[in-house]
């Protein structure tokens, strides 16, 4: 562990080395849209955006991101990669109102001999004068050591022969990189405290490749070391095998290291997602922090040691990163797995019915057969139709358990039934179920894209008016725009209810947003 508290920069190269991923190419406004999420949302310290000279629609790309960074007081964070090129990249990334260019420089003597075809001390002089024309323009410097790696391992002489001509120049920061991730943790250690102890005053970068699956692990080496910064990819992006995900070098900073970054770890998640929409490369269901399941306790243990003191938890909360733990439902899949799963979906069975609804999850998981907790309601429905049991519905808030059930006991003049209770709540979108005087409601809608019918239904305890059916009708056929057929259903188990068949072509608009308009309308009518 390295001395608590220490700051790490992070510059993230999503835009610019993470687009030289295979198949992925940003258009200028996805771009735009990147970097704000980058800059206001996760707050990295610094990103690099593009390549200079490459193409037109790059020099846009470049320009709409510092035109938006100005306004904001943002454009020292935005960097440009540029090339020893005399003047061409540096008038190049000036014209597009950028004020920090990242000079790829060579960092190992092969680079610079084979090639650049140049001697040391030629290409020395080409990197001063590029950096003294961009002091003219009043654009700040950092340079890229490139395949530093293979300098260090093969040349070292040469690299510190390149520092030494260099340090006295305006340079604000050297950034090394793992430029074919040869690296393993224990030479960048080595290296990174040898350019430390050198030159004790100089900032250095760590951008690491992840070709041997080492780019994490070698980060934290690097901090270990006294590196100051970091370059990261959301979603680890990036040539070849890719970069290092900033998801994880932000969890391994601040749970292995104890350092401060300024990163929110609540956006984490959003943005890469968002990233992934944009690059179109997937994220791997188990990739850490941002994978689809690494939240997920599959193991029945599992759950019932979360249940007990949270045994089976560590510092990697999904509440950090905006996200939820999750039980999976399968053959792996024990009784706490199915309770945490009741408990979300605000019911509760006896321990016969819990018998019965897991030895059906593990029969179905023996068949290859995926089971999400939307199948946990049909699962009991089903088992209850040939074996009737009954349970209480515990979703009404700010009401005791035992007057809940009290309550709905009174309002269906009976003990509830365990189908009636599940269709009343799983037919209901998180939070429309509302507190009402001993009765509880629910609305569902159901789409079948296939056939064009819209299905709706609408449930509650005690009889629905006249007055009230009336309501709900109008503002159906209002949202929907259909003549819609309403039948009032009265039996034994629901004393009230509404069963609505909307039938006919595809609706208006996005099917999304108008089902979620049917759930807002029905949420607005009191019963």
């Amino acid at each position: 562990m390295g001395k608590q508290g220490v700051k790490i920069e992070i510059m993230d190269t999503t835009l610019r080395d993470g687009e030289q991923t295979s198949g992925v190419s940003f258009v200028p406004h996805e771009k735009l849209m990147i970097a704000r999420l980058l800059l206001e949302d996760l707050k990295v310290d610094r990103v690099e955006v593009a390549s200079a000279r490459v193409s037109e629609g790059e020099f846009e790309a470049v320009k709409m991101i510092c035109d938006w960074a100005a306004r904001r007081n943002l454009l020292q964070k935005v960097e440009v990669l540029g090339f020893v090129d005399g003047h061409t990249s540096v008038d190049w990334i000036q014209r597009t109102g950028c004020r920090v260019i990242n000079l790829l420089c060579k960092g190992s003597l092969k680079h610079c001999t084979q090639q650049l075809k140049k001697t040391p001390e030629e290409h020395i002089a080409d990197i001063i004068n590029v950096v003294h024309y961009a002091d003219e323009q009043d654009i700040g410097v950092n340079v890229y050591l490139e395949d530093w790696s293979n300098g260090m391992k093969d040349s070292p002489e040469y690299v510190f022969q390149l520092m030494d001509g260099l340090k006295q120049t305006s340079i604000r920061r050297y950034m090394l990189p793992d430029t074919l991730g040869v690296l393993n943790p224990l030479q960048v250690i080595e290296y990174m405290r040898k350019m430390v102890k050198r030159y004790p005053n100089e900032h250095f970068d760590f951008h690491a490749h992840n070709d041997y699956d080492l780019a994490v692990s070698n980060v934290l080496a690097a901090v270990l070391s006294g590196c100051k910064g970091l370059h990261t990819t959301i979603n680890g992006l990036g040539e070849r095998a890719g970069n290092a995900p900033l998801a994880s070098v932000q969890a391994i900073l601040k749970d292995h290291f104890n350092a401060v970054t300024n990163i929110d770890e609540s956006r984490l998640n959003d943005v890469s997602r968002a990233v992934e929409s944009y690059s179109g490369i997937v994220i791997p269901a188990n990739k850490p922090i941002v994978g689809e399941n690494v939240f997920t306790q599959v193991a029945g243990v599992h759950a019932d040691g979360d249940n007990k003191s949270n045994l089976y938890c560590n510092d990697l909360l999904p509440e950090r990163f905006g996200r939820k733990r999750e039980y999976a439902l399968g053959k792996n899949s024990g009784k706490a797995n199915i309770r945490k799963n009741l408990e979300d979906l605000g019911l509760e069975l006896d321990e016969d019915s819990m018998r019965k609804v897991t030895e059906r999850i593990i029969e179905l998981g023996d068949k290859k057969q995926a089971v999400t907790s939307e199948d946990l309601p049909y699962i009991i429905a089903d088992i209850l139709k040939q074996d009737p049991e009954y349970l209480h519905l515990l979703s009404i808030p700010s009401i005791p358990k035992k007057e809940r059930c009290a309550l709905l006991d009174e309002a269906f003049r009976g003990k509830v039934h365990l189908y009636v209770l599940n269709f009343v709540k799983i037919l209901c979108e998180k939070g429309t179920l509302r507190e009402l005087p001993g009765c509880a409601r629910a609305f569902r809608v159901k789409y079948n894209q296939a056939h064009g019918i819209l299905e709706a239904t609408a449930v509650t305890a005690v009889p629905m008016s006249a007055d009230q059916t009336a309501r709900l009708h109008e503002k159906l056929e209002a949202v929907t725009g259909k003549t819609i057929d309403l039948r009032t259903k009265v039996d034994a188990t629901v004393l009230g209810g509404i069963r609505l068949d909307i039938e006919g072509t595809e609706l208006d608009g996005t099917v999304k947003n108008r089902l979620a308009s049917l759930r807002r309308s029905i949420a607005g009518i009191t019963v």
